[in-house]
């Protein structure tokens, strides 16, 4: 369908359309027309992204003036091609409706592990390795030497594009590529789709890429470096954005990282005789650039990584004398390894401030604040000068300058904790020291004052008002969108105690109680005989689940579980969790019905759906807040109360909710879909944790709903289930559609509340 928005006329894809994808549309609008930032919250299963990729889309066909650039970020591969499957839908039907004009590039961008079509290459088991792997055959003096040398093994897929690149004639036509159709084309052209889809990053109208490529320094310094200003960034499923924030400006290091840095110094040592006795002049070389601070312009297969600091924070000028020379680099490196070790050996627990721990290597190993802060760069070039190709080998002496980089370039926002053993295993040494960011705003700063305009969506982004303060940025629109619904098909319950009216929790004086653990097992036997296919159980830790699973299987009541469905688990291995889920599903289909043991935070909670049969029922056992006792979490929580004035108690019930969320919402996926939402657990009756719950969710929680023991909670099951097998108009009835046709927006006006009226 075609219609009119405002000034913009919008293509979309299909013949209805959602009431509150057209009020999405409405607001996005305001601010691209704005030229600002926004935070919009929409139900999962609303048809979020093709909302998001038709406006953006039409704006720029209805704007030919000022062209946009929509740059979408995902967290996974997976939703990487879900999103470019989309917009192919949408690409073809523009092109029906307007023709030629609507001709535009879109391509997904990921690492060479993913779109690597040497055979020899991409076949090694991890993304360093491939990312090494490459190098061996494209780095720049790998080349010259094949030149003279026929035998030096090249990649003829580098050496294609590299020619066409040359010519001139390294393009992709017009279309939408997602990661599969990029390789396809590379094999059929001979050339490397990864060197191609980050040439063609520049001119392509839309990219498609993870988080890291914009929000990581290190990564962002290569890829996104050199986009234009009009660009729109769209954050999809962000109600975790702070954490990776965050985790792009953290650094660990424990014995094992030191041990491989002093491996890899020592070899660099050899290199640099090597050279010395053979090809001194190189050495010399950069030596002289160095001293006159001039920055290298290399080719895109010989860039490693950026700096680890953001682009506003690294200094313009040139290296220290005392690190120019590559041997007086390497001493400054071992003495900094030296006294990592002897902060490692420590028996307390020690934590300090980044001004504080500088200051302590000054005076205990002579590097100062400058040395460090430029410690990156210098091995950088240090590596190109000795022609290194195997960087997987070096990954951690790239740590140890990570980690002195940022150390060197910050002085507020973050902390360095030292551990000598996890608290939770205390007899088993296992020493590390952590640079830890605690702003999240730091790493997206960069972002919000790039680009025009940053989209952050979510189904999950309650309450929305904490993410501008946890970001530090000022949203011209903030909007919470409901599900219209033509049947209540979401029943979201409390459950506060179990059938002997005993409390359920799990809160740490409660958690271990047999009565607890003996109720939440009835009251999953008891749903597993109403509930028909598949039910998702979410727990709050992997210890926890081990143990509550471990007593159900003493006490019996797994077995009686296996009477009804089959049992399956997600465990911190990917390969036996895909397996779990594949296996699961089969038993959904065949009729047999499974439970699926799964934990809050893991993989399945962030990325897997369970829509249709797959997930009639999901139960969160409890409240998933974060390990309160980690001492990471601790100097976090002190630094947004005095800088953004975050209470430690908000930010906890804020954070454990928004996860709660994000689990139960994986059972309703499309406003067909039905499903029930169980909250096990006391905490959930009180008002402040609940009110930090979505919208869509807290407007079909009834009152009735909020207090409820197990038989209960099971009378409403077999209610819910029974209402929803009676057949149900999918339009909707009049004056409140949820179906929206061509015709009905022409007559539409909008209500006192924001609210499309026909």
């Amino acid at each position: 369908m075609k219609f009119q928005l405002e000034d913009i006329t919008v293509y979309f894809p299909y013949d209805n359309i959602y009431p509150e994808q057209y009020s999405y549309m409405l607001e996005l609008k305001r601010a691209l027309d704005a030229k600002g930032h926004c935070l919009l919250e929409m139900p999962t299963g609303t048809g979020k992204t093709i909302a998001l990729l038709s406006l953006i889309t039409s704006y720029r066909l209805s704007k030919p003036s000022s062209p946009i650039k929509l740059l979408y970020c995902t967290r996974t591969v997976h939703e990487m091609e879900k999103t470019l499957a989309e917009l192919k839908l949408l690409y073809n039907y523009q092109l029906q409706q307007f023709g030629p004009g609507a001709r535009m590039l879109a391509i997904g961008l990921s690492s060479r592990k993913n779109l690597c079509v040497n055979p020899n290459v991409v076949s090694a088991e991890n993304r360093d390795s491939v990312d090494a792997g490459c190098r061996k055959l494209t780095a720049s003096w790998v080349r010259a030497l094949a030149i003279e040398n026929p035998n030096v093994p090249t990649c003829s897929f580098f050496e294609n594009y590299d020619a066409a690149d040359k010519a001139g004639t390294s393009t992709l036509p017009a279309g939408v590529y997602t990661l599969q159709e990029l390789r396809m084309y590379g094999k059929e052209k001979g050339w490397c789709p990864y060197f191609l889809a980050r040439h063609m990053v520049q001119q392509a109208n839309v990219v498609v890429y993870s988080y890291q490529y914009l929000l990581d320094p290190k990564v962002a310094g290569i890829i996104s470096k050199e986009m234009e200003r009009e660009c729109v960034v769209v954050f999809d499923e962000a109600h975790n954005i702070d954490n990776v924030c965050i985790e792009a400006l953290s650094v660990s290091v424990r014995k094992q990282t030191l041990e491989g840095a002093t491996r890899n110094l020592s070899r660099m040592s050899q290199e640099i005789e090597r050279l010395k006795a053979t090809d001194a002049g190189r050495l010399r070389a950069e030596y002289n650039r160095l001293v006159e601070g001039l920055a290298q312009r290399l080719p895109a297969q010989d860039v490693w990584l950026a700096n680890p600091a953001l682009p506003d924070d690294i200094m313009k000028e040139a290296v220290p004398g005392n690190i120019r020379r590559a041997e007086h680099f390497l001493s400054v490196l071992r003495r900094f390894v030296q006294y990592l070790k002897g902060r490692l050996d420590t028996e307390n627990v020690e934590k300090e401030g980044p001004v504080a721990f500088v200051a302590s290597i000054t005076t205990q190993v002579g590097i100062d604040q400058k040395m460090l802060k430029f410690c990156y760069d210098r091995l950088h070039s240090l590596m190109l000068t000795l022609e290194i190709t195997d960087t997987d080998e070096f990954l951690h002496v790239q740590t140890i300058c990570d980690l002195a980089t940022l150390v060197g370039t910050y002085s507020r926002g973050f902390s360095i904790i030292i551990e000598p053993f996890d608290e939770r295993m205390p007899h088993i040494p296992d020493p590390v020291l952590q640079l830890t960011c605690h702003d999240a705003s730091l790493a997206i700063k960069p972002v919000f004052e790039r680009f025009q305009s940053v989209v952050i969506t979510s189904g999950t982004l309650s309450p929305i008002d904490l993410y501008p303060r946890l970001l530090n940025f000022n949203p011209v629109v903030s909007r919470s969108f409901k599900m219209s619904l033509t049947r209540d098909c979401i029943c979201p319950m409390v459950l506060t105690r179990g059938s002997d009216q005993l409390p359920v929790s799990t809160k740490y004086d409660l958690r271990s109680d047999p009565g607890v653990e003996k109720n939440y097992g009835k009251l999953l036997l008891e749903m597993v005989s109403v509930v028909p296919d598949g039910v998702v159980c979410f727990f709050v830790s992997y210890s926890y689940m081990d143990g509550i699973v471990n007593s159900w299987h003493e006490s019996g009541i797994l077995k009686d579980v296996m009477q009804h469905k089959l049992v399956f688990i997600e465990t911190q291995d990917v390969v036996e969790t895909t397996l779990a889920l594949d296996n699961y599903r089969r038993a959904c289909d065949s009729g047999r019905g499974a439970v699926f043991f799964s934990v809050a935070r893991g993989k399945v909670a962030e990325g897997i759906d369970f829509d249709r049969h797959y997930g009639r029922l999901v139960i969160m056992f409890g409240v998933p807040f974060q390990y309160t006792l980690s001492r990471i979490l601790l100097a976090r929580l002190e630094y947004l109360r005095e800088t953004f004035q975050i209470k430690e108690g908000d930010f906890l019930t804020f954070d454990a909710l928004r996860q709660a969320a994000q689990c139960v919402g994986r059972v309703i996926r499309s406003k067909a879909d039905y499903g029930m939402m169980i909250f096990a657990d006391k905490r959930y009756s009180r008002h402040d944790k609940r009110s930090k719950l979505p919208g869509w969710i807290l407007s079909h929680l009834r009152d009735a709903h909020l207090n409820l023991s197990t038989d209960m909670a099971v009378y409403i099951a077999k209610e819910f289930l029974r209402k929803m097998a009676q057949p149900y108009d999918k339009n909707g009835a009049l004056g409140k559609k949820t179906l929206l046709s061509q015709e009905d927006l022409e007559n539409m006006i909008t209500g006192p509340d924001g609210e499309m009226l026909l």
